[in-house]
């Protein structure tokens, strides 16, 4: 399946917390591709990112004594114009697919590429081959 892995922690809501993180994946040469931080609790903020080398990522990070968890999310470029992103939403839209969140790539230079948290994975990746939408899998790890 044409799907990248996404890693998901919670982490306390205090200074420091995502910067420790930061250090062990950049401490064991794991680069973040995508991330998403929000608190959603007041003492709680959760962290979904996707890295360069995942497995690795999440073992250090395990090691470490987070808690993990992993996630098929897609990653699909979208046209950068105005109205641009809806090319995919309306996709989404006319297929009764609820978007759950979307975050975007970092330094993916001229394209742009949004990872896409959705239910029905396959059924999403279906309907993006139909239509021509760019999807990434494995080759994102190495952009």
């Amino acid at each position: 399946m044409k799907t990248v892995k996404q890693i998901e922690l919670w982490l306390n809501n205090i200074p420091g917390q995502l910067s420790a993180v930061s250090d062990i994946l950049s401490d064991n040469r794991i680069n973040i591709i995508a991330c998403c931080y929000a608190t959603t609790r007041e003492e709680k903020g959760l962290f979904y990112f996707v890295a360069n080398d995942p497995d690795k990522a999440v073992n250090v990070l395990k090691a470490a004594g987070y808690k993990i968890k992993t996630k098929e999310v897609i990653a699909c470029e979208m046209p950068n114009h105005p109205g641009g992103m809806n090319v995919v939403l309306k996709l989404l839209k006319e297929a009764h697919i609820n978007l759950d969140y979307i975050y975007p790539c970092m330094g993916t230079g001229d394209i742009t590429i949004v990872i896409l948290g959705i239910g029905p994975v396959k059924k999403t990746l279906k309907i993006m081959e139909d239509n021509w939408i760019k999807v990434w899998s494995d080759d994102l790890y190495h952009i």
